[in-house]
């Protein structure tokens, strides 16, 4: 069992930035691949970013790219989320999750993938 701690949400205006932070248990940190997902009141939880198991590769939202960065520390079993030129529509649940089982340095986009999440960190972005 992976135990995964969000912190680092709040409230921001618009075009402000926020750095997410999540600190797993697990000591053997580097071999997960670890994700960020956002659910927004009424939406499904949507993908955000991802960042494999090296941290050599990322992958990201349409709606996030060039505003936000995934980044980990495999010495500090952390993985991070730099949220710069916030919007309204950021506003959401932010989760982090790990993934054990996805082969290789892959950056897996679906939720299905994951198998141990967060408890979630509240960000909202006022106009």
């Amino acid at each position: 069992q992976v135990l995964l701690v969000e912190s680092g949400g709040g409230l921001v205006q618009a075009g402000g930035s926020l750095r997410l932070s999540c600190a797993a248990s697990e000591v053997t940190f580097s071999l997960y691949a670890m994700g960020w997902f956002r659910q927004a009141p009424g939406k499904e939880r949507e993908f955000v970013a991802a960042i494999s198991r090296s941290g050599s590769r990322t992958a990201y939202a349409d709606s996030v790219k060039g505003r936000f960065s995934i980044s980990r520390d495999n010495a500090k079993n952390t993985v991070y989320l730099q949220m710069n030129s916030l919007k309204p529509e950021d506003t959401a649940v932010y989760y982090c999750a790990a993934d054990r089982r996805t082969y290789g340095d892959a950056t897996p986009s679906g939720a299905i993938a994951y198998d141990y999440w967060g408890q979630g960190t509240q960000v909202t972005v006022s106009s």
